[in-house]
């Protein structure tokens, strides 16, 4: 999360590192949690996990340097996430629907919401290009705007621009350079983050 210039927000969103697991899950042993947390019961409220791969051999080029998040990470033969058995499709970081804030921002990936939690901004994220769900729709209807982060590539852009379509309220916000938020942050700092969607 340092790397990434993550690590002021991650405690605030309860991340976690799998030291070891219990049987049948050994899996997700060297893994980083990410819980779906409810706002209405805190921590101890957790809808969901979800696992992400951070494996040296993953996560680090060839002199240990981290790759992300202004490079590509190197997950081959498997996935890059995995969730619980039988979880469905949901929305990470809710909290930011309940916000007073006159807009929201949607991005492709929970470390993403992460990065513009730093800018000040609230965020949400779906799981991917195939994960979004029609009742996800409604609760973001009663915002001003709703900027969605295209992911620099084309199912990314692709993802955007269909569910810009379903929501009246919403503007696609494209990055440039191929960044995703987290990279963004990362090369430009927050201010500038803010400025690609109109904030000061």
């Amino acid at each position: 999360m340092k790397a990434r210039g993550l690590d002021d927000v991650a405690d605030k969103f309860g991340l976690g590192y799998v030291g070891s697991a219990l049987t049948g899950h050994e899996q997700r042993t060297g893994m980083l949690v990410i819980p779906y947390m409810r706002p209405a019961q805190g921590l101890n409220g957790v809808a969901t996990i979800r696992f992400r791969c951070i494996a040296d051999e993953c996560t680090r080029d060839e002199n240990g340097a981290y790759l992300a998040p202004t490079r590509k990470e190197k997950h081959q033969g498997h996935g890059k996430y995995l969730t619980v058995p039988g979880d469905m499709p949901r929305l990470f970081n809710t909290r930011a629907l309940i916000t007073t804030h006159p807009l929201i921002v949607i991005t492709e990936g929970e470390l993403d919401t992460l990065a513009w939690e730093v800018a000040g901004i609230p965020a949400i994220a779906y799981q991917g290009t195939s994960s979004w769900r029609e009742h996800f729709l409604p609760p973001l209807l009663g915002f001003e705007t709703v900027h969605i982060i295209a992911d620099g590539d084309k199912p990314g852009m692709e993802a955007a621009e269909k569910l810009a379509a379903l929501l009246p309220n919403s503007k696609v916000i494209v990055l440039g350079d191929g960044h995703d938020s987290n990279s963004f942050l990362h090369e430009y700092g927050a201010a500038p983050l803010r400025e690609r969607i109109g904030v000061q």
